[in-house]
């Protein structure tokens, strides 16, 4: 795991509601192949961004190139209103990360684990008691962390994070080794944080959880950024409905003849999805109701975000590199 160094800081340097974390065009190039391509995201105060894409397409690189850990070969990142490149030593202290797997003490407490990165960054011991309680390791603070679970270690990693009590907060996976009722305490956790005015960037596989926290999520794939919304948006389902109607073959052949419907097909629930006149629903039934297709029931498509993804992507979730 890579930490940041934490410090006593100043007051923020960037008001709610603007940009934390900025890239424009942000490149990295390994040989004549391009990890990252001309790269351009915006993440805003406030938010629980989710950074997605498949094995290889470069989501590692980015978070590296983000904490000034490799340098770009092209582009810029701009953090908290102020250039990594020429400010990195005032930046970094108001960043927290957790960067794959937590580098600990094993023969430590947790607490004492804690105490050894305040140390070394000038925190205050003060703020042990408070990062313990918010990452639910106040009852095993005095256990030694050779005898923690994975998911322990998850948790004691991003307490220190936590430590100097950062603007932003940069996370690859983070639900690493989390069993479910501890995936659902970090989502809480989150939350809390981003309420609170933290931007918390995330890099997960786990997409289902990504669906239920983020804001806002970019899909990247090869290095190119494929897409930037928000969930709600991305899970909309192109526009389609899904109707349940009887003789759904012979509805179907006729909406396929409608000049809006030629993309209309049966799922493998046999529901018919398809999309409707001047995309409206109540236009749809209309048509199927004067059809003699009375519908049984009709709703917008959702997708999941996983849908979404391996639509987009062509591949599913793998890896971060």
């Amino acid at each position: 795991m890579t930490h940041l160094s934490a410090v006593p800081v100043s007051p923020a340097i960037v008001s709610a509601g603007e940009t934390v974390l900025q890239t424009r065009d942000l490149t990295k190039i390994y040989g004549q192949r391009p990890a990252v391509d001309h790269l351009n995201l915006a993440v805003r105060r406030g938010e629980i961004f989710g950074f997605l894409g498949p094995n290889g397409a470069g989501k590692t690189t980015t978070i590296r190139m983000l904490l000034g850990l490799i340098t770009h070969t092209d582009g810029e990142v701009t953090i908290l209103g102020q250039d990594m490149a020429a400010h990195r030593a005032e930046v970094l202290p108001r960043v927290g990360a957790l960067i794959e797997s937590p580098a600990l003490y094993p023969n430590l407490s947790g607490r004492g684990n804690l105490r050894a990165f305040a140390d070394i960054t000038g925190v205050p011991a003060t703020r042990l008691n408070h990062v313990l309680e918010l990452v639910g390791l106040a009852d095993r603070q005095r256990d030694r962390v050779r005898a923690y679970s994975l998911g322990m270690k998850q948790r004691l990693g991003i307490a220190i994070a936590l430590l100097n009590d950062p603007d932003l907060l940069v996370l690859d996976e983070p639900a690493n080794g989390l069993d479910p009722a501890g995936i659902v305490e970090m989502r809480e956790m989150l939350r809390g944080l981003a309420v609170q005015g933290k931007t918390i960037f995330i890099s997960s596989h786990v997409l289902a959880e990504v669906q239920q926290l983020c804001t806002r999520v970019a899909i990247i794939n090869l290095g190119k950024l494929v897409t930037e919304a928000t969930i709600d948006t991305l899970v909309q389902g192109n526009g389609e409905f899904a109707v349940k109607v009887e003789q759904a073959e012979a509805a179907l052949a006729l909406i396929r003849q409608q000049p809006w419907g030629k993309t209309a097909y049966v799922g493998d629930d046999g529901l018919i999805y398809t999309p409707a006149p001047e995309q409206r629903g109540r236009n749809l039934a209309q048509f199927l109701v004067l059809a003699g297709f009375a519908p049984d029931a009709l709703s917008m498509r959702q997708e999941s975000l996983e849908d979404v993804f391996l639509r987009l992507t062509g591949a599913p979730e793998g890896g971060t590199h």
